[in-house]
């Protein structure tokens, strides 16, 4: 709280919306986003606790995984409460300090499930076969602990970039819950030096580890048609599908929401609302069914727990 000290305005709070000119039917909204919730919350907590229990599932790709489902579980719960609470009991208003740390929150593990999933291509890339004999727990531990590096620049960044910010109050926000593009445009600060961070974030958290994840595919596609049998080959592509529709699902939503908010200010506000929903539920709601549908050793331990209960 301490770091937020020096944010004024006439006025201490921002005010949320969600679905902006359907407020009588938001009740029956709020049906699907709480299944959506519901299914992400299960889903990846299941996920979890199975590759927490099950020994056999103590392996690189695992890891992996488990980290995957742990942000998703975290970026779920940061905003559940605006949301839910936007929906249900019509709350509108929240004050820029818990503005402002909801929304260190959604970018921080936004940024982690990015760098998860640049992990994950790098552990494809060293070979779509045998990642599990090359990838030891001393390197798992390296990868984990540039990732928390990266976590620290960040929030670091991020922290004190905010310090220096004061803000208009009582304006209206395009969404549920605090996301830096629509938050960052009501600062006292010039508008170029704020949006020009704001990209800047923008580009280090996705376009970087976008552009290194689709640089991995060249070298995964290369590998995978220099594998002579057919088995294999098919083996080795079943392993990158499933980290290939993690990305797909993690960056379009995050990507056209943020360039709705850079150059589309004319978009349709319920247009708006409705990608940020998917920006924040269709990962978490996704990943769980992708992994678990396409990866049998996950479905067989989630069968035999449920059994023995």
């Amino acid at each position: 709280m301490v770091i937020f000290n020096n944010t004024t305005s006439s006025s201490s709070h921002f005010l949320l919306t969600a679905f902006p000119g359907l407020e009588l039917v938001h009740v029956w909204i709020s049906i699907p986003v709480c299944c959506l919730y519901i299914i992400a919350l299960l889903g990846n907590s299941m996920i979890l606790f199975v590759i927490i229990v099950e020994q056999s599932l103590h392996k690189p790709m695992y890891y992996f995984l488990s980290m995957l489902s742990a942000a998703a579980l975290c970026l779920t719960i940061s905003t559940l409460p605006t949301v839910l609470g936007v929906l249900w009991f019509h709350v509108w208003e929240i004050s820029f300090n818990a503005c402002l740390i909801q929304m260190m929150f959604v970018h921080t593990f936004s940024f982690f499930e990015s760098s998860v999933l640049v992990a994950m291509a790098f552990m494809a890339i060293c070979n779509p076969l045998k990642y599990a004999t090359i990838l030891t727990d001393m390197t798992i531990m390296v990868i984990g602990l540039i990732i928390c590096i990266r976590q620290v620049i960040f929030i670091f960044t991020m922290s004190l970039f905010l310090k220096s910010l004061s803000f208009h109050g009582g304006q209206e926000l395009s969404h549920p819950f605090c996301y830096h593009p629509d938050v960052i445009k009501y600062s006292y600060s010039k508008a170029w030096i704020s949006n020009s961070l704001g990209m800047f974030l923008q580009l280090y958290l996705s376009d970087t580890d976008l552009s290194f994840i689709l640089f991995s595919y060249v070298l995964i596609l290369r590998t995978v048609l220099s594998i002579a049998a057919p088995k294999k080959q098919q083996k080795a592509l079943g392993t990158c599908v499933c980290h290939l529709c993690a990305v797909t699902v993690f960056y379009m939503p995050m990507i056209s929401l943020s360039i709705i908010h850079c150059f589309l200010s004319s978009t349709s506000s319920v247009v708006c609302s409705i990608l940020a929903n998917v920006y924040l539920l269709l990962p978490p709601v996704l990943n769980p069914i992708i992994y678990s549908l396409k990866t049998k050793t996950i479905r067989q331990a989630m069968l035999q727990l449920l059994q023995s209960k």
